[in-house]
């Protein structure tokens, strides 16, 4: 019998454990220092009125957390679904496909919200880098990196040809300038900003980096690929 194995699993175990726990404890923690600005718009999300909450921050950031638990149940029936078929990472590519769908569309959502001169007010291009990046202040900067963390975090773990830092880089540069430019041509009210594209595009990688042991390779594509019926009889 190997002791030596046997002893280094617990700990590896138990440091998961903790991991997840202070990941909860965090969590807790943040939701419990917004609570006051998120109830205020509890009465019109449960309404289902749209003004004062869909068009608010706080309205959108409510009902991304109150839908986690349905995103939740549609993880878990897409991996009931996948092992059924008898794909192998099935649990990782259903929680990577409605993670990119759960945290981007949110972000995208509030980044694409209308101003108060909205078709009135001339639309505004920035093209100094860095020239907006000393305005934006700490939570301007901390928005801008998680508009496109959730793609860049689960995006490689679900495509293969997705898998490699370039190309993770590219998808969020090119997501973001599609963002800006729609913001442009909607005139919105907004300024379409080099500096945005920049830091949205720092929050991709550096989300990608974060998940690049879950990765998935070319090879884990091929396994994963269904079995034919026929095949599989036989």
């Amino acid at each position: 019998m190997n002791h030596d194995a046997s002893l280094s699993a617990p700990p590896g175990r138990a440091r998961r454990i903790v991991l997840v726990g202070l990941a909860i404890l965090g969590l807790a923690s943040a939701l419990f220092v917004v609570r006051g600005p998120l109830m205020m718009s509890a009465p019109r999300c449960m309404a289902g009125r749209w003004h004062g909450c869909f068009d608010t921050f706080n309205g959108v950031v409510l009902m991304t957390l109150v839908t986690l638990p349905l995103a939740a149940l549609v993880v878990w029936a897409l991996a009931l679904r996948r092992r059924a078929a008898g794909v192998t990472s099935a649990w990782r590519m259903s929680l990577a496909e409605v993670g990119m769908v759960h945290g981007t569309v949110p972000f995208l959502w509030l980044t694409m919200m209308p101003g108060g001169g909205a078709g009135i007010v001339p639309a505004r291009v920035s093209l100094v880098p860095l020239r907006d990046l000393v305005t934006m202040g700490p939570l301007g900067i901390v928005g801008n990196l998680l508009v496109f963390a959730a793609l860049g975090f689960f995006a490689p773990m679900r495509f293969a040809a997705l898998a490699s830092v370039p190309r993770v880089l590219a998808l969020g540069a090119g997501c973001s300038v599609l963002v800006e430019t729609a913001q442009y041509v909607l005139q919105l009210d907004r300024v379409s900003s080099v500096d945005d594209v920049l830091v949205n595009t720092t929050g991709a990688v550096l989300a990608g980096l974060a998940s690049r042991r879950w990765w998935r390779t070319t090879a884990q594509a091929q396994a994963d690929r269904p079995r034919p019926a026929a095949a599989a009889a036989g």
